[in-house]
């Protein structure tokens, strides 16, 4: 498990911007469960969260249609919300970062580390642009 003083700041860059930090289980099942679209980053320390997938995902917010509800989990951290929102990306296998949107409860988009390494903000921003305009 990563320690928090290195974590900390960078949940900040994704909880500045409005994201709910899910803690729990139970927080990410409430999460998944609402009606409306929902949208889960599985953020990490690692240089692609850095430098493409959080600063990807704060610039898609400049958008007409957002999903209902940001939210967010930390890999190395917070194991049982984690794990928890894993279990709710099948097929995909785990990776981190990564990011999911929800329709009403079921898994409509993912993005997976390897669709994020290599790609720089502006196009995650994009792309994430797109899958809004479509579901949400």
């Amino acid at each position: 498990m990563y320690p928090e003083a290195i974590v900390k700041p960078m949940k900040a860059e994704l909880t500045g911007s409005g994201f709910e930090d899910l803690l729990t289980s139970e927080a990410v099942e409430n999460a998944i469960k609402q009606q409306g679209t929902v949208l889960m980053v599985v953020n990490s320390v690692c240089g692609c969260a850095a430098g493409a997938c959080r600063p990807g995902v704060k610039m898609s917010l400049a958008n007409a249609k957002l999903p209902t509800k940001l939210t967010t989990v930390f890999a190395g951290f917070d194991i049982d919300a984690v794990n928890a929102a894993r279990q709710h990306f099948a097929p995909y296998p785990p990776s981190s970062p990564s990011i999911a949107l929800f329709k009403n409860g079921e898994l409509v988009h993912m993005v997976e580390r390897h669709n994020i390494e290599g790609r720089t903000a502006a196009m995650i921003a994009e792309h994430l642009k797109m899958v809004y305009n479509e579901f949400c």
